[in-house]
C-alpha cells in the first residue's frame, strides 16, 4: 500500500467520523425540536408546575437555574482568573506552588460530576454549614441544609478547571515581546498584566468563561445533594433557600413520573429550553469576541 492509499483512506475515514458525528447530533436535535416545540408556549414558560407535574409550567425551574448560574459565575470567574493571571504570568517554570496547581486543576477536570456533588454535601452542607447554624443561630437548622449558595458554589467548583485552562491559554497568547515593550517604557509588572495582556486576551477568556458556565448551567448531579428539590410551590427568596432547576427537573420527569408517556411533551419542551439557554450563551460568547476583535482592529 503506497503513501497516496494511506492519506486516501485516512482521508475517508476521517470525513465518515465527522458525517456520522453530524448526523447524531442533528438527529437529536430534531428529535427535542419537533417533541417541544409545540409544547413551548408563554404559559409553559411562566407558570408554577400543577397536578402532579403533569400540567403547568417550568417557571421555578428557569429561575432557579438562572441564579445558581450566575452566583456560580460570581463565585468561579474572579478565582479563576486570578489564578490563571498567576500561573502565566507570576509562576516560574520550576515553582512548586505552581506545579501543584496544575496537578490540582488536571484532576479536578476528569473527577466525575457526582463526586462533586459529594464533596458539596460533606464540606459545604455537613461542615461549613452546620458550624455556621452552631455559630449563628445556636444550632438551628438554616446553613446547614441543601440550598442555593451550596449548590452554586458546588457548581463553581466544577466549572473552575474549565476557567483556569482557558484564561490561562487565552493569555499566553500575547506575544512576549509586548510585554517586554512594556516593561521597557517603564511600566510596572501588574501595569502590564492590566493594560496590555488582560485586554490582548479577554476574548479567549469571554469564550472560555462563557462556554464553562454554559456547562455548568445544565449539570445535574453536583446538585443532587446540594441544593435542587423536586417541587417547590414558590421561588427561592435568598441563598439559604432551595430551588428548582431545568435539568434536575428533566431528570425527575424521565425517572420519577407515574405516567411517562404523559409527561413525556414537558420533558421535550423542558429540554428545548435548556438547549436555548445553553445556545445562547454561546452565541453571546461569539458576539462578545467578534465585537471587541473589531475594536481592537
Amino acid at each position: 500500500m503506497n503513501r497516496t492509499t494511506k492519506d486516501t483512506i485516512i482521508k475517508n475515514l476521517t470525513g465518515v467520523s465527522v458525517l456520522l458525528i453530524l448526523f447524531v447530533i442533528v438527529s437529536m436535535l430534531v428529535v427535542i425540536f419537533v417533541g417541544g416545540w409545540k409544547n413551548l408556549t408563554w404559559e409553559f414558560l411562566s407558570r408554577f408546575p400543577s397536578e402532579g407535574m403533569t400540567r403547568g409550567g417550568i417557571f421555578p425551574a428557569i429561575v432557579g437555574t438562572a441564579l445558581m448560574t450566575m452566583i456560580m459565575t460570581v463565585a468561579a470567574v474572579p478565582f479563576g482568573a486570578i489564578t490563571a493571571v498567576y500561573l502565566a504570568e507570576y509562576a516560574s517554570g520550576k515553582s512548586i506552588l505552581a506545579g501543584t496547581i496544575r496537578f490540582a486543576v488536571k484532576t479536578l477536570a476528569v473527577v466525575p460530576s457526582i463526586i462533586f456533588g459529594l464533596f458539596g454535601l460533606g464540606f459545604f452542607i455537613k461542615f461549613v454549614g452546620v458550624n455556621m447554624d452552631t455559630l449563628l443561630y445556636d444550632g438551628a437548622l438554616h446553613w446547614g441544609q441543601p440550598n442555593l449558595l451550596w449548590a452554586s458554589f458546588t457548581m463553581a467548583l466544577l466549572t473552575l478547571p474549565i476557567v483556569i485552562v482557558s484564561v490561562e491559554e487565552s493569555i499566553r497568547t500575547v506575544p512576549r515581546e509586548v510585554r517586554e515593550a512594556s516593561l521597557a517604557l517603564g511600566a510596572t509588572k501588574w501595569q502590564t498584566i492590566r493594560k496590555i495582556v488582560l485586554p490582548g486576551s479577554i476574548t479567549g477568556i469571554l469564550t472560555g468563561t462563557i462556554l464553562a458556565i454554559s456547562r455548568g448551567a445544565g449539570e445535574v448531579a453536583p446538585i443532587l445533594f446540594t441544593g435542587a428539590a423536586y417541587y417547590l410551590a414558590d421561588l427561592p427568596h435568598s441563598p439559604s433557600d432551595q430551588f428548582m432547576s431545568l435539568g434536575y427537573h428533566i431528570y425527575i420527569m424521565s425517572t420519577q413520573s407515574t405516567n411517562v408517556d404523559e409527561t413525556l411533551p414537558i420533558q421535550y419542551a423542558t429540554t428545548l429550553v435548556l438547549l436555548l439557554l445553553t445556545f445562547s450563551l454561546s452565541m453571546v460568547a461569539v458576539v462578545l469576541r467578534s465585537r471587541i476583535r473589531k475594536k481592537a482592529r
